[in-house]
Protein backbone atom coordinates (compact mmCIF):
# COMPACT_ATOMS: atom_id res chain seq x y z
CA UNK A 1 0.00 0.00 0.00
CA UNK A 2 2.64 2.42 0.71
CA UNK A 3 4.72 1.62 -2.64
CA UNK A 4 1.36 2.78 -4.51
CA UNK A 5 0.86 5.68 -2.38
CA UNK A 6 4.54 6.86 -3.39
CA UNK A 7 3.90 6.10 -6.19
CA UNK A 8 1.14 8.44 -6.90
CA UNK A 9 2.78 10.87 -5.26
CA UNK A 10 5.34 10.74 -8.03
CA UNK A 11 2.94 10.64 -10.63
CA UNK A 12 1.62 13.92 -9.26
CA UNK A 13 4.74 15.49 -8.60
CA UNK A 14 5.47 19.09 -10.43
CA UNK A 15 8.26 20.89 -11.41
CA UNK A 16 9.78 22.96 -8.67
CA UNK A 17 8.48 26.44 -8.41
CA UNK A 18 11.60 28.61 -9.64
CA UNK A 19 12.15 32.23 -10.13
CA UNK A 20 9.68 33.15 -7.57
CA UNK A 21 9.76 32.93 -3.74
CA UNK A 22 7.83 29.84 -2.08
CA UNK A 23 6.89 28.74 1.23
CA UNK A 24 5.67 25.80 2.30
CA UNK A 25 3.78 25.62 5.41
CA UNK A 26 1.96 22.92 7.48
CA UNK A 27 4.79 21.73 9.91
CA UNK A 28 3.68 22.28 13.86
CA UNK A 29 7.66 23.14 14.46
CA UNK A 30 10.69 24.42 13.29
CA UNK A 31 12.70 22.96 10.14
CA UNK A 32 15.51 21.12 11.19
CA UNK A 33 16.79 19.64 7.83
CA UNK A 34 15.74 19.75 4.58
CA UNK A 35 16.30 17.38 0.94
CA UNK A 36 15.30 17.31 -2.27
CA UNK A 37 14.16 13.73 -3.79
CA UNK A 38 15.18 12.43 -7.24
CA UNK A 39 11.83 14.32 -9.08
CA UNK A 40 12.24 17.77 -7.59
CA UNK A 41 10.11 17.57 -4.54
CA UNK A 42 11.34 19.03 -1.10
CA UNK A 43 10.89 16.76 1.91
CA UNK A 44 11.34 18.54 5.75
CA UNK A 45 11.97 17.59 9.01
CA UNK A 46 10.89 19.08 12.18
CA UNK A 47 10.65 19.58 15.61
CA UNK A 48 7.11 18.03 15.40
CA UNK A 49 8.26 14.73 14.84
CA UNK A 50 7.14 14.41 11.18
CA UNK A 51 8.97 14.82 7.50
CA UNK A 52 6.90 16.30 5.11
CA UNK A 53 7.08 15.48 1.54
CA UNK A 54 5.93 18.15 -0.73
CA UNK A 55 4.19 17.97 -4.27
CA UNK A 56 4.13 21.73 -5.09
CA UNK A 57 3.08 23.42 -2.01
CA UNK A 58 0.80 20.03 -0.66
CA UNK A 59 2.28 17.79 2.24
CA UNK A 60 1.98 13.73 2.60
CA UNK A 61 3.02 13.38 6.22
CA UNK A 62 5.37 10.61 7.46
CA UNK A 63 4.83 9.95 10.69
CA UNK A 64 6.36 7.03 12.89
CA UNK A 65 9.27 9.16 15.26
CA UNK A 66 8.76 9.61 18.46
CA UNK A 67 10.64 12.89 18.74
CA UNK A 68 11.86 16.10 16.80
CA UNK A 69 13.02 14.73 13.78
CA UNK A 70 16.87 15.95 13.32
CA UNK A 71 17.53 14.90 9.94
CA UNK A 72 16.26 14.04 6.31
CA UNK A 73 17.91 12.41 3.28
CA UNK A 74 16.67 11.17 0.07
CA UNK A 75 17.40 8.10 -1.14
CA UNK A 76 17.31 6.63 -5.14
CA UNK A 77 13.78 4.74 -3.54
CA UNK A 78 12.67 7.61 -1.44
CA UNK A 79 13.33 9.25 2.03
CA UNK A 80 15.48 8.40 5.24
CA UNK A 81 14.98 10.21 8.34
CA UNK A 82 16.95 10.40 11.86
CA UNK A 83 15.77 11.79 14.71
CA UNK A 84 16.09 12.43 18.56
CA UNK A 85 14.24 9.06 19.44
CA UNK A 86 17.65 7.64 18.32
CA UNK A 87 15.77 5.74 15.25
CA UNK A 88 16.60 5.30 11.50
CA UNK A 89 13.37 5.22 9.76
CA UNK A 90 12.76 4.34 5.85
CA UNK A 91 9.86 6.10 3.89
CA UNK A 92 7.62 5.50 2.21
CA UNK A 93 7.24 2.12 4.01
CA UNK A 94 8.08 3.32 7.38
CA UNK A 95 10.37 0.71 8.31
CA UNK A 96 12.66 1.59 11.33
CA UNK A 97 16.20 0.68 9.88
CA UNK A 98 17.22 0.44 13.55
CA UNK A 99 18.15 2.27 16.82
CA UNK A 100 21.34 4.58 18.20
CA UNK A 101 22.03 5.15 21.23
CA UNK A 102 21.51 8.72 21.14
CA UNK A 103 20.31 11.39 18.60
CA UNK A 104 20.76 11.25 15.31
CA UNK A 105 22.54 13.81 13.88
CA UNK A 106 23.52 12.78 10.66
CA UNK A 107 22.91 11.20 7.67
CA UNK A 108 24.03 10.42 3.93
CA UNK A 109 23.42 7.96 1.51
CA UNK A 110 26.26 5.32 -0.19
CA UNK A 111 27.24 5.07 -3.61
CA UNK A 112 25.35 1.18 -3.80
CA UNK A 113 22.31 2.97 -1.62
CA UNK A 114 23.32 2.08 1.70
CA UNK A 115 22.33 4.88 4.34
CA UNK A 116 24.68 5.93 6.63
CA UNK A 117 24.16 7.95 10.17
CA UNK A 118 25.95 9.13 12.69
CA UNK A 119 24.73 9.55 16.52
CA UNK A 120 25.74 11.73 19.30
CA UNK A 121 26.64 8.35 20.85
CA UNK A 122 30.12 8.68 19.03
CA UNK A 123 28.65 5.43 16.75
CA UNK A 124 28.30 6.04 12.65
CA UNK A 125 26.46 3.40 11.29
CA UNK A 126 25.55 1.80 7.64
CA UNK A 127 22.28 0.16 7.19
CA UNK A 128 21.81 -2.08 4.23
CA UNK A 129 21.06 -6.05 4.65
CA UNK A 130 22.88 -6.01 7.86
CA UNK A 131 23.86 -3.32 9.97
CA UNK A 132 27.94 -2.17 10.09
CA UNK A 133 29.34 0.21 12.90
CA UNK A 134 32.27 2.21 11.70
CA UNK A 135 34.98 2.19 14.02
CA UNK A 136 33.88 4.76 16.77
CA UNK A 137 35.44 8.20 16.47
CA UNK A 138 36.30 9.71 19.85
CA UNK A 139 33.52 12.56 20.50
CA UNK A 140 29.83 12.51 19.57
CA UNK A 141 29.10 12.28 15.39
CA UNK A 142 27.69 15.85 14.19
CA UNK A 143 28.12 15.60 10.06
CA UNK A 144 28.26 12.51 7.87
CA UNK A 145 29.78 13.13 4.01
CA UNK A 146 30.03 10.75 1.08
CA UNK A 147 32.60 12.08 -1.41
CA UNK A 148 31.70 11.76 -5.32
CA UNK A 149 34.54 8.19 -4.32
CA UNK A 150 32.33 6.59 -1.96
CA UNK A 151 35.04 7.59 0.85
CA UNK A 152 32.99 8.43 3.94
CA UNK A 153 33.99 11.62 6.20
CA UNK A 154 32.63 11.82 10.00
CA UNK A 155 33.17 15.00 11.75
CA UNK A 156 32.61 15.01 15.67
CA UNK A 157 31.57 17.43 18.57
CA UNK A 158 35.43 17.50 19.17
CA UNK A 159 36.19 19.12 15.85
CA UNK A 160 37.73 16.15 14.46
CA UNK A 161 37.36 15.35 10.84
CA UNK A 162 38.18 11.04 9.67
CA UNK A 163 38.27 9.75 6.37
CA UNK A 164 37.02 6.22 5.63
CA UNK A 165 38.24 5.06 2.00
CA UNK A 166 35.75 2.21 2.34
CA UNK A 167 34.02 0.89 5.51
CA UNK A 168 36.22 -1.33 6.86
CA UNK A 169 39.38 0.71 6.04
CA UNK A 170 41.15 2.06 8.98
CA UNK A 171 40.42 6.34 9.39
CA UNK A 172 42.82 8.91 8.22
CA UNK A 173 42.60 12.15 10.27
CA UNK A 174 42.18 15.10 8.30
CA UNK A 175 41.29 18.21 10.97
CA UNK A 176 41.48 18.63 14.21
CA UNK A 177 40.96 21.97 15.55
CA UNK A 178 39.19 22.31 18.80
CA UNK A 179 35.97 23.56 17.67
CA UNK A 180 32.88 21.00 16.74
CA UNK A 181 32.27 20.31 13.32
CA UNK A 182 28.30 20.71 12.26
CA UNK A 183 27.61 20.03 8.60
CA UNK A 184 30.30 18.79 5.34
CA UNK A 185 29.90 18.30 1.89
CA UNK A 186 32.13 16.92 -0.62
CA UNK A 187 32.98 17.49 -4.22
CA UNK A 188 35.88 16.08 -6.20
CA UNK A 189 38.82 16.37 -4.57
CA UNK A 190 37.97 18.26 -1.91
CA UNK A 191 35.33 18.70 1.33
CA UNK A 192 33.96 21.98 3.15
CA UNK A 193 32.59 22.22 6.55
CA UNK A 194 31.30 24.13 8.84
CA UNK A 195 32.10 24.67 12.58
CA UNK A 196 31.56 26.13 15.65
CA UNK A 197 33.59 29.25 15.12
CA UNK A 198 31.89 30.30 12.34
CA UNK A 199 34.15 29.11 10.17
CA UNK A 200 33.52 27.59 6.62
CA UNK A 201 36.59 25.90 5.51
CA UNK A 202 37.50 23.67 2.55
CA UNK A 203 40.20 21.59 2.20
CA UNK A 204 41.67 18.88 -0.17
CA UNK A 205 39.73 15.63 0.43
CA UNK A 206 42.64 13.26 0.81
CA UNK A 207 45.56 14.94 2.57
CA UNK A 208 43.36 17.60 4.49
CA UNK A 209 45.47 20.73 3.34
CA UNK A 210 44.14 23.97 3.15
CA UNK A 211 42.03 24.93 -0.05
CA UNK A 212 40.35 27.95 1.32
CA UNK A 213 38.71 29.35 3.91
CA UNK A 214 35.37 32.07 4.29
CA UNK A 215 35.03 32.62 7.96
CA UNK A 216 33.29 35.42 8.30
CA UNK A 217 32.52 36.85 11.90
CA UNK A 218 29.09 35.14 12.23
CA UNK A 219 28.95 31.86 13.93
CA UNK A 220 27.91 29.01 14.21
CA UNK A 221 27.56 27.11 10.95
CA UNK A 222 24.58 25.50 11.20
CA UNK A 223 23.69 24.22 7.70
CA UNK A 224 25.55 23.26 4.73
CA UNK A 225 24.29 22.62 1.16
CA UNK A 226 25.96 21.43 -2.37
CA UNK A 227 25.06 21.36 -5.97
CA UNK A 228 27.57 19.83 -8.17
CA UNK A 229 25.91 20.94 -11.51
CA UNK A 230 26.22 24.55 -11.03
CA UNK A 231 29.15 24.82 -8.70
CA UNK A 232 27.53 26.07 -5.65
CA UNK A 233 27.85 25.57 -1.57
CA UNK A 234 24.96 27.52 0.38
CA UNK A 235 26.06 28.10 3.98
CA UNK A 236 23.79 28.59 7.04
CA UNK A 237 24.77 30.25 10.12
CA UNK A 238 23.36 30.86 13.78
CA UNK A 239 22.71 35.18 12.71
CA UNK A 240 20.34 34.46 9.92
CA UNK A 241 22.51 34.65 6.72
CA UNK A 242 22.88 32.47 3.66
CA UNK A 243 26.24 32.38 1.94
CA UNK A 244 27.04 30.93 -1.07
CA UNK A 245 30.23 30.22 -2.76
CA UNK A 246 31.34 29.45 -6.00
CA UNK A 247 33.41 25.97 -6.33
CA UNK A 248 35.07 26.68 -9.55
CA UNK A 249 36.71 29.44 -8.39
CA UNK A 250 36.51 29.76 -4.76
CA UNK A 251 34.72 32.67 -4.53
CA UNK A 252 31.52 33.74 -2.33
CA UNK A 253 29.47 34.86 -4.80
CA UNK A 254 25.99 36.28 -2.16
CA UNK A 255 25.71 36.90 1.03
CA UNK A 256 22.08 37.51 1.92
CA UNK A 257 20.38 37.99 4.81
CA UNK A 258 17.26 35.26 5.03
CA UNK A 259 16.36 35.88 8.87
CA UNK A 260 15.10 38.91 10.63
CA UNK A 261 15.61 36.91 13.66
CA UNK A 262 17.38 33.61 14.63
CA UNK A 263 19.40 30.63 12.79
CA UNK A 264 19.21 29.15 9.51
CA UNK A 265 19.68 25.30 10.37
CA UNK A 266 18.37 23.14 6.88
CA UNK A 267 19.86 24.04 3.45
CA UNK A 268 18.59 22.59 0.19
CA UNK A 269 19.38 23.56 -3.27
CA UNK A 270 16.51 22.32 -6.36
CA UNK A 271 17.53 19.78 -9.06
CA UNK A 272 18.68 22.58 -11.07
CA UNK A 273 20.23 24.67 -8.60
CA UNK A 274 18.33 27.77 -9.18
CA UNK A 275 16.43 27.80 -6.07
CA UNK A 276 18.05 27.58 -2.36
CA UNK A 277 15.10 25.92 0.30
CA UNK A 278 15.81 26.89 3.64
CA UNK A 279 14.39 26.64 7.14
CA UNK A 280 15.15 27.65 10.73
CA UNK A 281 12.92 28.35 14.05
CA UNK A 282 9.49 28.66 11.83
CA UNK A 283 7.10 26.28 11.10
CA UNK A 284 7.90 27.43 6.99
CA UNK A 285 10.17 26.04 4.59
CA UNK A 286 11.25 29.29 2.53
CA UNK A 287 12.33 28.94 -1.34
CA UNK A 288 14.50 31.49 -3.02
CA UNK A 289 15.56 31.86 -6.08
CA UNK A 290 19.30 32.00 -6.38
CA UNK A 291 19.46 34.50 -9.30
CA UNK A 292 17.63 36.98 -7.28
CA UNK A 293 18.28 36.74 -3.67
CA UNK A 294 19.87 40.45 -3.37
CA UNK A 295 16.23 41.71 -4.48
CA UNK A 296 14.32 39.95 -1.74
CA UNK A 297 13.68 41.25 2.02
CA UNK A 298 14.16 39.17 5.10
CA UNK A 299 11.56 36.10 5.32
CA UNK A 300 12.32 34.01 8.02
CA UNK A 301 11.97 34.56 11.46
CA UNK A 302 8.26 36.28 11.65
CA UNK A 303 6.42 33.00 12.25
CA UNK A 304 7.74 32.71 16.11
CA UNK A 305 6.21 34.77 18.66
CA UNK A 306 8.88 33.66 21.00
CA UNK A 307 11.01 35.84 18.98
CA UNK A 308 9.73 39.10 20.49
CA UNK A 309 11.39 41.35 22.89
CA UNK A 310 11.02 40.13 26.33
CA UNK A 311 9.83 42.72 28.09
CA UNK A 312 7.01 43.05 25.78
CA UNK A 313 5.29 40.09 27.55
CA UNK A 314 4.37 39.40 31.17
CA UNK A 315 6.56 36.91 32.61
CA UNK A 316 3.97 34.16 32.72
CA UNK A 317 3.59 34.44 28.74
CA UNK A 318 7.19 34.83 28.50
CA UNK A 319 7.65 31.38 30.28
CA UNK A 320 5.06 29.72 28.29
CA UNK A 321 6.87 31.11 25.27
CA UNK A 322 10.66 30.00 26.09
CA UNK A 323 9.58 26.93 27.72
CA UNK A 324 6.12 25.54 26.00
CA UNK A 325 5.51 26.98 23.03
CA UNK A 326 7.82 24.80 20.32
CA UNK A 327 5.41 22.01 21.06
CA UNK A 328 2.06 22.70 22.15
CA UNK A 329 -0.74 24.85 20.97
CA UNK A 330 -2.80 26.56 23.47
CA UNK A 331 -6.25 26.45 21.60
CA UNK A 332 -8.65 23.37 20.34
CA UNK A 333 -7.83 24.02 17.05
CA UNK A 334 -5.86 20.67 15.30
CA UNK A 335 -2.29 21.34 15.39
CA UNK A 336 1.04 19.46 14.05
CA UNK A 337 2.95 20.65 17.05
CA UNK A 338 4.98 18.40 19.12
CA UNK A 339 3.15 18.00 21.99
CA UNK A 340 -0.70 17.37 22.48
CA UNK A 341 -2.58 20.94 22.86
CA UNK A 342 -2.76 22.22 26.07
CA UNK A 343 -6.21 23.75 25.82
CA UNK A 344 -8.71 22.57 28.52
CA UNK A 345 -5.22 21.21 30.29
CA UNK A 346 -6.68 22.38 33.64
CA UNK A 347 -8.53 18.98 35.44
CA UNK A 348 -7.60 16.97 32.24
CA UNK A 349 -5.86 13.12 33.01
CA UNK A 350 -2.75 13.10 31.22
CA UNK A 351 -2.39 11.06 28.13
CA UNK A 352 -5.69 11.42 26.86
CA UNK A 353 -5.99 14.02 24.06
CA UNK A 354 -7.60 11.91 21.43
CA UNK A 355 -5.45 11.62 18.32
CA UNK A 356 -2.34 12.22 19.83
CA UNK A 357 0.56 9.49 20.35
CA UNK A 358 1.62 9.54 23.56
CA UNK A 359 4.40 8.11 24.84
CA UNK A 360 4.11 4.45 26.90
CA UNK A 361 4.69 5.96 30.82
CA UNK A 362 1.62 8.55 29.81
CA UNK A 363 -0.47 6.32 27.62
CA UNK A 364 -3.70 5.85 30.70
CA UNK A 365 -1.69 7.86 33.11
CA UNK A 366 -2.95 8.73 36.77
CA UNK A 367 -2.09 12.64 36.79
CA UNK A 368 -4.34 15.23 36.88
CA UNK A 369 -2.83 18.10 35.21
CA UNK A 370 -3.37 21.08 37.94
CA UNK A 371 -1.43 23.22 39.70
CA UNK A 372 0.15 21.15 41.38
CA UNK A 373 1.24 18.77 38.94
CA UNK A 374 1.99 21.54 36.67
CA UNK A 375 4.23 22.69 39.27
CA UNK A 376 6.16 19.52 40.20
CA UNK A 377 6.47 19.23 36.56
CA UNK A 378 9.08 22.38 36.00
CA UNK A 379 10.49 22.13 39.74
CA UNK A 380 11.51 18.43 39.40
CA UNK A 381 12.06 18.59 34.94
CA UNK A 382 9.78 15.92 32.78
CA UNK A 383 12.82 13.42 32.90
CA UNK A 384 12.58 13.51 36.50
CA UNK A 385 8.38 13.73 37.03
CA UNK A 386 7.53 11.31 34.17
CA UNK A 387 10.42 9.40 33.95
CA UNK A 388 10.09 8.03 29.86
CA UNK A 389 7.85 10.70 28.56
CA UNK A 390 9.06 12.14 25.42
CA UNK A 391 9.07 15.73 26.92
CA UNK A 392 12.37 17.19 26.97
CA UNK A 393 14.40 18.10 29.32
CA UNK A 394 13.84 21.52 31.00
CA UNK A 395 13.34 22.99 34.54
CA UNK A 396 11.94 26.39 35.63
CA UNK A 397 13.61 26.88 38.77
CA UNK A 398 12.36 30.07 40.17
CA UNK A 399 8.50 29.51 42.01
CA UNK A 400 7.38 32.62 40.81
CA UNK A 401 8.13 31.75 37.14
CA UNK A 402 6.34 28.70 37.38
CA UNK A 403 3.46 30.59 39.55
CA UNK A 404 2.98 32.95 36.95
CA UNK A 405 3.36 30.16 33.82
CA UNK A 406 0.06 28.28 35.68
CA UNK A 407 -1.49 31.96 36.25
CA UNK A 408 -0.97 32.30 32.52
CA UNK A 409 -1.96 28.95 31.11
CA UNK A 410 -5.07 29.17 33.46
CA UNK A 411 -6.30 31.98 31.30
CA UNK A 412 -5.19 30.66 27.84
CA UNK A 413 -6.15 27.22 28.03
CA UNK A 414 -10.01 28.21 29.35
CA UNK A 415 -12.52 25.80 27.53
CA UNK A 416 -15.01 27.62 25.55
CA UNK A 417 -17.93 28.34 27.63
CA UNK A 418 -21.12 26.58 25.91
CA UNK A 419 -24.31 29.19 25.58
Amino acid sequence: MMKALWLTLCLLAQPALAQEFTTLKGHGGPIMDIAVTSDGRVATASFDNTVGLWTDRTPHWFEGHDAAVSRVAATPEGLVSGGDDFSVIRWPDGKTLGQHAGKVQALDVLPDGRIISGSWDGTVKIWGTHEQTLMSPRGSVNAVGVGPDGAIFVATTRGEILRYDTPEAAPLPLVQHGFGVNRMVAGAGWLAYGAVDGGTRVIDAKTGAAIADFTLDRRPILALAHHAGTGQIAVGDGQGYIMLIDTRNWRITRDFRATRDGPVWALAFSLDGQTIWAGGLDDVAYGWPVAALDRFDPEMGQERSFLRAADTMPNGERQFMRKCSICHALTSDPSRKAGPTLHGVFGRQAGTVPGYRYSEILDGSPIIWDEATIDALFDQGPDHFIPGSKMPMQVIAGPQDRSDLIAFLKQATQKDEKP
